[in-house]
C-alpha cells in the first residue's frame, strides 16, 4: 500500500506553519472559528491555482471528488461548502494573507539570489500591468465606459527572478503615482520606464544612497555640465546634466547622468537617465536591457494565474 504524502502535501510542508500562525494571531483571524481555519482557507485557494481551477463551484467539485484525501491534503476533515470559501474570502482580513505573502517572497528572494551582472548589489525593476476584469462581475473595477480591471504594480528582483513587492491599485491610476509606496534599500539599483521620469521621487531615491536607471522622454529639459570624449561602441552620449525646468529642478536640484545608447540589433537609440556615476555607460544599458524579465513575469502571471 502507497503510504507516502501526497505532492500537494509536500509542496505546502515547505510554507513556515509558525510563522502564518503569528499573523493570523495579529489580526484574529480565527476568531470563533471551528473548522475551517485560515489555513485551510489558504490550501484550499492554493489547490485550486495548482489544480487550475475556473472557479469556485469548479474548486469545490474537485474537492468532492477527492472527499477522501481531504485530511490529507491539510484541509481537515470537513467537507467544504462554496458559501463557506466565498464567505471567508469576503469577510477574513486579507492582510494575514498579504504579509505571509511577503515573507515567502523575501525568503525565495534570499535563497535565489544570483549574480547575473557583475554589479553589486542588489537590482529591481518597477513595472505595472493592468488585469482586466468583467463589469458585470466586478462593477467596482471600473475605469473606462464599457471596461474594468485592476493594475498591479510588482517591484521585481531581477536576479532571484521572484517578485519583492506589489501593490494593487485601481486601472486608472497612473504608473507613477506607485512609486511611494516602494521602500528604498541603500547601495541598491532600481530600473524603471519611462512612465517612471517621476523626478520627485527619483530624488528620494537618490537620498537614500540607492541608484536608478529610467528611461527619459523626449521633451526633456537640460544643460550639460560635463561629458566624456571618448565612448565605447554604440555609447553615443555620457554626460553629466542637470535639470533647467523651473519645477523639475526644484525636485532633482542635483546633476545626474545622462546617456545615449545605440541598439544595433534593434535599431533604435535609447536616453538613459541615472545617478550612478560609478558604472560605465555599457553596464547602465545593460541594466536596463535586464528590466525585460519583469515583462516575462507579467506574461507568465496572465498565462497561469486564476
Amino acid at each position: 500500500m502507497f503510504q507516502d504524502k501526497y505532492v500537494f502535501s509536500q509542496l505546502t510542508a515547505f510554507l513556515n506553519r509558525t510563522q502564518f500562525n503569528n499573523y493570523v494571531r495579529k489580526y484574529d483571524g480565527n476568531r470563533y472559528v471551528k473548522h475551517f481555519t485560515c489555513r485551510n482557507q489558504m490550501l484550499a485557494m492554493m489547490f485550486g491555482q495548482l489544480s487550475n481551477r475556473e472557479s469556485l463551484r469548479d474548486l469545490i467539485v474537485a474537492f468532492e471528488a477527492h472527499r477522501a484525501k481531504q485530511y490529507h491534503l491539510g484541509l481537515g476533515r470537513e467537507p467544504i461548502a462554496k458559501t463557506t470559501l466565498a464567505t471567508v474570502n469576503q469577510n477574513r482580513d486579507y492582510r494575514i494573507f498579504e504579509d505571509f505573502a511577503f515573507y515567502m517572497m523575501k525568503e525565495a528572494c534570499e535563497k535565489r539570489t544570483t549574480n547575473i551582472l557583475d554589479i553589486s548589489g542588489k537590482k529591481y525593476a518597477f513595472d505595472s500591468t493592468t488585469i482586466p476584469l468583467c463589469l458585470a462581475t466586478f462593477p467596482w473595477a471600473k475605469f473606462r465606459s464599457k471596461k474594468g480591471g485592476v493594475k498591479a504594480h510588482v517591484l521585481y528582483d531581477i536576479e532571484a527572478q521572484v517578485p519583492a513587492f506589489y501593490t494593487v491599485t485601481t486601472a486608472s491610476k497612473h504608473d507613477s503615482t506607485a512609486l511611494s509606496s516602494i521602500h528604498y534599500e541603500p547601495n541598491a539599483y532600481y530600473i524603471f520606464d519611462r512612465a517612471y521620469d517621476s523626478f520627485k521621487e527619483l530624488y528620494r531615491i537618490h537620498l537614500t544612497d540607492s541608484f536608478f536607471v529610467v528611461r527619459a522622454k523626449t521633451n526633456l529639459k537640460y544643460k550639460t555640465v560635463k561629458w566624456k570624449r571618448r565612448m565605447p561602441k554604440n555609447i553615443m552620449t555620457d554626460a553629466e546634466v542637470k535639470l533647467t525646468g523651473y519645477l523639475s529642478e526644484k525636485k532633482y536640484p542635483e546633476s545626474f547622468r545622462l546617456v545615449r545608447y545605440y541598439d544595433e540589433e534593434d535599431d533604435r537609440e535609447f536616453t538613459f537617465l541615472t545617478n550612478a556615476k560609478q558604472l560605465s555607460a555599457l553596464d547602465v544599458a545593460n541594466l536596463y536591457k535586464k528590466r525585460w524579465l519583469i515583462e516575462l513575469f507579467f506574461k507568465w502571471l496572465k498565462q497561469h494565474s486564476r
